[in-house]
């Protein structure tokens, strides 16, 4: 029987999630440095800013102080394995089907109705069936695959030291360095909270991490579930009456 996740998943997942832990922990402490966000291609004053972020605790932290120059060092470090990782696992995803076969959406994904009934699944008597994504599951990899981790990377890109000379005109795609730092920002605030539900959802079901590491099973395509066993037959007598104890 087919894995249900391939080896180039799980490798990615793991790698991912180290890569994104230490990115945000680091991107806060970065954070920490100046706090306000601006839109545009400036910004300083922090009457001008659109948000004033608050100050991250050394615990969210990495390292567990403010330090500018080794946080940026962590963050452009593991940006490297985030960045190629990125790449591999959309090659991957379109390689060996994955994308096209459990996670590329329907019209009919996006009606209320597909929505409602992808929760009730969820919260169901069969939640612990898995039989492939449903609608909502579809919508939201769909948004991180698809958006969420090319915006990070793209605008990680822009404000990065040095942009301004090996590619200008991603910075003016943003509408800005500031522009950029601020999407950044929200976009990292996003991959946290599907970070977040990921985790949460995972533990209701212990089963859904242990096929991260071992790759579970696929079921057949097509397969369809055992009907239920029919009730017992009422023995007859020789007059072909059933007997009754």
């Amino acid at each position: 029987m087919a894995k249900k996740h391939a080896l180039t998943t799980r490798l990615w997942h793991w790698v991912n999630a180290v890569a994104i832990i230490v990115l945000f922990m680091t991107g806060l402490n970065i954070s920490n440095a100046h706090r306000n966000l601006y839109w545009g291609h400036y910004g300083f004053d922090p009457a001008d800013a659109w948000l004033h972020v608050i100050r991250f605790p050394g615990w969210a932290t990495i390292p567990g102080h403010y330090n500018l120059a080794l946080a940026r060092d962590w963050h452009i470090t593991m940006a490297w394995p985030f960045g190629v990782g990125v790449l591999f696992i959309w090659v991957a995803m379109l390689w060996n089907g994955h994308f096209r076969r459990d996670l590329m959406t329907k019209p009919k994904d996006w009606t209320p109705g597909a929505v409602i009934a992808s929760i009730k699944a969820h919260s169901g008597a069969g939640a612990g069936a898995h039989h492939g994504y449903n609608p909502v599951q579809k919508i939201l990899y769909g948004g991180v695959f698809g958006v969420l981790l090319p915006l990070i990377l793209l605008t990680g890109l822009a404000i990065s030291p040095g942009s301004g000379g090996y590619a200008p005109w991603l910075i003016d795609l943003f509408g800005g360095r500031q522009s950029a730092r601020s999407l950044h920002f929200i976009a990292a605030w996003g991959i946290f909270g599907f970070f977040v539900i990921h985790i949460l959802l995972a533990l209701t079901d212990w089963r859904l991490i242990l096929e991260m590491f071992t790759g579970g099973k696929r079921p057949a395509e097509g397969a369809a579930e055992a009907p239920p066993p029919a009730p017992p037959v009422p023995a007859a007598t020789d007059e072909g009456v059933p007997a009754h104890g």
